[in-house]
């Protein structure tokens, strides 16, 4: 008896456990975004000196940021250094554009450009100020009096790391550059970007899905249980 008793209620610590976290996992889905965090954090510190303000924020060119991740196949040894590579300017109306629903026709030019890649995930904030933002030649592009919007773009590799941080900058006119076909920005996953009110969290998009293991755990205790 008292074994059957504390099977059931482990059966029942272990269903509340995956609840709980599908509950916070959909949560973090559905109201957090890295890549508009990022752009807020970029915001704030430029708003914080005196002279520079706040840069729009543009899903369009954002998208264009999740595709020059993508182009780097989750190659992390190619960002920075001297292997460094970037994707060559004609495939950005040519290709990217395209793939992102964004008019080549509205493409602005740009003015500055962060990238960064590590092995672990870390937040937005510590993102900017640990990978991006390095040293004074960053921080001189942040601060960039030319930059009129920004566009970030976080993702993965295959689920996992390595994890890509791409931030463009340029001095587009608003809602006039990088416009977006019909009005809507397109689904790139994996990955997410900035300036779309995207439900894209980090522990959801970006990772596995771990709430699946309390289910399964559950079952083989329910079933040693019935035996």
């Amino acid at each position: 008896m008292a074994t059957r008793s504390w099977c059931v209620l482990a059966c029942i610590i272990l269903f509340s456990v995956s609840v709980s976290a599908d509950h916070v996992e959909f949560t973090a889905k559905v109201t957090d975004n890295p890549a508009d965090e990022l752009v807020a954090e970029i915001n704030s510190n430029r708003t914080s000196r005196k002279g520079s303000s706040a840069l729009f924020n543009n899903p369009g060119l954002a998208c264009i940021a999740l595709q020059f991740i993508k182009a780097y196949q989750g190659d992390c040894g190619a960002v920075g250094g001297k292997n460094a590579k970037k994707p060559a300017d004609f495939e950005i109306p040519k290709e990217f554009a395209p793939n992102c629903g964004v008019e080549a026709s509205s493409v602005a030019p740009f003015t500055g450009r962060l990238l960064g890649c590590q092995s672990k995930y870390v937040q937005p904030k510590q993102a900017f100020s640990d990978i991006l933002v390095t040293n004074d030649k960053a921080l001189e592009i942040v601060h960039n009096s030319n930059h009129t919007e920004v566009g970030a773009g976080v993702s993965g590799a295959d689920g996992g790391g390595p994890y890509f941080w791409c931030v463009l900058f340029s001095n587009g006119k608003g809602n006039s550059s990088f416009t977006l076909e019909g009005g809507v920005a397109k689904s790139t996953r994996p990955g997410c970007y900035s300036g779309t009110n995207d439900d894209c969290g980090a522990g959801y998009s970006l990772f596995g899905h771990p709430r699946l293991w309390p289910i399964f755990i559950a079952a083989l205790v329910a079933m040693s249980c019935a035996f």
